[in-house]
C-alpha cells in the first residue's frame, strides 16, 4: 500500500482541501487491515460495555478484521472519553459514546478533558436505555398517576433512590409538575435496589437493564421512553400516564474521533446498520433492557445529538444539579 506521504508528494499540485479528501479515500480504500479497539469509559460487565461487545463480534465478522474491546473507566467516563479524543483519527480507534459522556458530563464538569461536540464524529446510534420508575410492593400502588397524587397527599415523605445522573434527570423532570419527590442519591444501581427491597426508600429510579431481574419482587410502574418498550408491553410509559412529551432515555452511539476520513465512517454505519437490522441483535439488546435506536442519517444523528445536549444542559442548570 502506497505511503501516504508519497501519495501526497504526488498530488502536490492540487489544492489543499481536495489533496486531504483524496488522501483520507486512499486511506479508507483499505480500511481495515489491522485490528480496531473500541473504547468504553466504563469498566467491564455493565451493559453498556455488554453490548459494545456484542457489536465488536459482528463488526470483526463483517470486516473481515479483528475489533477489541477496550475499557478506560475513570472520572464517571472522562477519562476513557479524552483518551480516545485524542487518538489518531484513522479509524482503528473508536469509542462507544454514551450520554453520561457526551450529554450530561459536558454540563456537569467545569473540563471533562473533551469537547463532546468538537472532538467526536458520530457513527451511529446503536441504542436507547430507558429508565423505569418502582415502588416497592409496601407502597401499595400500581401506577405513576397513584404515585404522584400519594406525593402531593404526603408531601415531604416519599424518597426517591437515584443512583446516576440519568435518573436524577428523570426525577427533576417529573418534580416539574408539581411532584415533590425527593432525592436519595448512592452509588451503584446494586446499593439502590438494596435499600428498595429493604424498604430503607419507596422509590426508586434506574435502568431497566439494572431494575428487571427484580420486577418479580418490585412493581415497575413505568418507563422513562416515549412509549412502552417492545420487550415489556406491560409498562406504560410516563407520557402515557398524563405526562405528556416525556421522553428520557440514556443512549448509546458509536463515535470517532474528528477527523476520521467520512469514507471509513460511512463504512462503518453501513457495516452496523445491517448488525442492527438482525433479530438477534433485537434479541440481545431486548435481553439487556434496552431499545434498538432508530435509523437516523448523518445529518439527522448529528441533530439528535445536539438537541439531547441541549435539553439535558436544561435541566441540569435549571434544576442547580451538580457532579458528585
Amino acid at each position: 500500500m502506497i505511503s501516504l506521504a508519497r501519495f501526497v508528494r504526488r498530488i502536490a499540485a492540487v489544492p489543499m482541501a481536495l489533496a486531504i479528501a483524496i488522501a483520507g479515500s486512499a486511506f479508507a480504500q483499505g480500511y481495515p487491515n489491522h485490528p480496531i479497539r473500541i473504547v468504553v469509559a466504563y469498566p467491564p460487565g455493565q451493559s453498556t460495555d455488554i453490548a459494545t461487545r456484542y457489536f465488536a463480534s459482528k463488526l470483526s465478522a463483517a470486516l473481515n478484521e479483528g475489533v477489541v474491546v477496550e475499557n478506560r473507566p475513570g472520572a464517571f467516563g472522562n477519562m476513557g472519553t479524552a483518551y480516545a479524543a485524542r487518538a489518531t483519527p484513522d479509524g482503528y480507534t473508536l469509542i462507544m459514546g454514551a450520554s453520561g459522556t457526551h450529554a450530561l458530563n459536558p454540563a456537569l464538569y467545569d473540563n471533562t478533558g473533551f469537547d463532546a461536540e468538537k472532538d467526536f464524529e458520530p457513527i451511529i446510534a446503536t441504542a436507547f436505555i430507558p429508565m423505569v420508575i418502582s415502588v416497592n410492593p409496601s407502597l401499595n400502588i400500581k401506577s405513576l398517576p397513584e404515585l404522584i397524587q400519594l406525593a402531593r397527599s404526603r408531601p415531604d415523605k416519599i424518597d426517591v433512590a437515584l443512583p446516576s445522573v440519568t435518573a436524577q434527570l428523570v426525577l427533576e423532570m417529573i418534580k416539574r409538575q408539581n411532584v415533590p419527590l425527593f432525592a436519595i442519591k448512592y452509588k451503584g444501581s446494586g446499593e439502590a435496589m438494596t435499600a428498595l427491597l429493604g424498604n430503607q426508600v419507596p422509590v426508586l429510579i434506574d435502568t431497566v437493564a439494572a431494575s428487571q431481574s427484580q420486577f418479580g419482587k418490585i412493581k415497575p410502574l413505568a418507563v422513562t421512553s416515549a412509549k412502552p418498550m417492545t420487550a415489556l408491553p406491560e409498562i406504560k410509559s410516563v407520557a402515557e400516564q398524563g405526562l405528556d412529551g416525556f421522553n428520557v432515555v440514556a443512549w448509546n452511539a458509536l463515535m470517532a474521533p474528528r477527523g476520521t476520513p467520512v469514507e471509513i465512517r460511512d463504512r462503518l454505519a453501513a457495516e452496523m446498520r445491517k448488525i442492527l437490522a438482525l433479530p438477534e441483535t433485537t434479541k440481545a439488546l431486548h435481553d439487556l433492557g434496552f431499545e434498538p435506536a432508530p435509523a437516523m442519517d448523518h445529518e439527522q444523528l448529528v441533530a439528535w445529538l445536539r438537541s439531547e445536549r441541549r435539553t439535558d444542559a436544561d435541566i441540569i442548570r435549571s434544576a442547580h444539579m451538580k457532579a458528585d
